[in-house]
């Protein structure tokens, strides 16, 4: 799959920056870098533990925590990209365009209309699936191709890659208590 090539200037001024990769990243977002929220304990622990469901059930994906990706315009990091492994070279450095199905985990003082844009903006150039989870309302949002989102909570079954299976809402809400 050929890589798109970065167009925009200020993207390409702002992936030169050397603090990009810090902790908690920086993303570019509509035109503009943004460091993103600390993560929560229960961010973090859902994070890690989703990224371990997916990996121990997927061989055809891998599920990377804080992955950057180039989509120019944009550079988003979500908290979790899964990539079909095809797409995954032997060489370090950012995804170069959207991940295959994507996760973010939003925190309480994040702009959920930010990140329904880059949602937005990675399905129009080849996320296939993508979720926003939002823990304290249990609920995750969920797209498929560039149809609307659906809105799934309780025991509901959540659409994936690779024919993943049992995660429901329920399970994914546990795994922020999960050591």
């Amino acid at each position: 799959m050929p890589s798109p090539t970065i167009t925009n200037s200020a993207l390409e001024k702002f992936l030169q920056q050397p603090n990009i990769d810090g902790s908690p990243a920086w993303e570019f977002i509509q035109g503009h870098p943004q460091q993103k929220p600390m993560p929560s304990l229960f961010h973090s622990r859902l994070q890690r533990n989703l990224v371990n469901k997916i990996n121990s059930q997927s061989k055809a994906y891998e599920a990377i925590q804080e992955l950057r990706c180039i989509v120019p315009p944009l550079s988003p990091v979500p908290d979790i990209a899964i990539v079909k492994n095809d797409r995954l070279g032997n060489e370090d450095g950012p995804l170069q365009g959207a991940p295959d199905w994507l996760i973010e985990i939003r925190s309480p003082d994040q702009s959920t209309l930010d990140l329904q844009n880059t949602i937005l903006h990675c399905l129009s150039n080849g996320t296939q699936l993508a979720w926003l989870i939002d823990i304290q309302r249990q609920q995750i949002w969920v797209w498929e191709h560039q149809e609307l989102p659906l809105i799934y909570s309780g025991t509901d079954t959540l659409p994936t890659l690779d024919n993943i299976s049992n995660l429901t809402v329920e399970l994914i809400i546990t795994m922020t208590q999960q050591r």
